[in-house]
């Protein structure tokens, strides 16, 4: 009835985490592919409001996240390496080598 289509479901561990929220102002979400992490913990290391950490999950991997005592002040967190005008690249984006890190704001 179903075919196999809920094996892939089961044995697929990646997934696109959403830390973060919306209000009046906008829009301010951290992504994480989890696939394309590699839990080398670099966006720990060059986060100045530490935002991240690197913990085991449901599966056994290890995969950085937004600590959750953060994810409802990133706009503000995050506002430091976000300057209104001449935005250089995101440190935690940039010490992401596999990708894993976007911001959406």
């Amino acid at each position: 009835m179903f075919g196999n289509w809920w094996k892939h479901l089961l044995i697929t561990r990646g997934y696109i985490a959403n830390y973060g929220y919306a209000d009046g102002s906008g829009t301010y979400y951290i992504t994480i592919t989890t696939e394309k992490c590699n839990a080398c913990g670099e966006c720990v290391k060059v986060c100045p409001s530490k935002v991240f950490e690197v913990v085991e999950d449901d599966y056994g991997d290890n995969v950085a996240l937004v600590k959750d005592d953060k994810k409802k002040n990133i706009k503000y967190l995050c506002g430091q390496c976000k300057p209104n005008t001449d935005r250089p690249p995101l440190p935690c984006v940039v010490a992401c080598k596999p990708g894993a890190i976007t911001h959406a704001w």
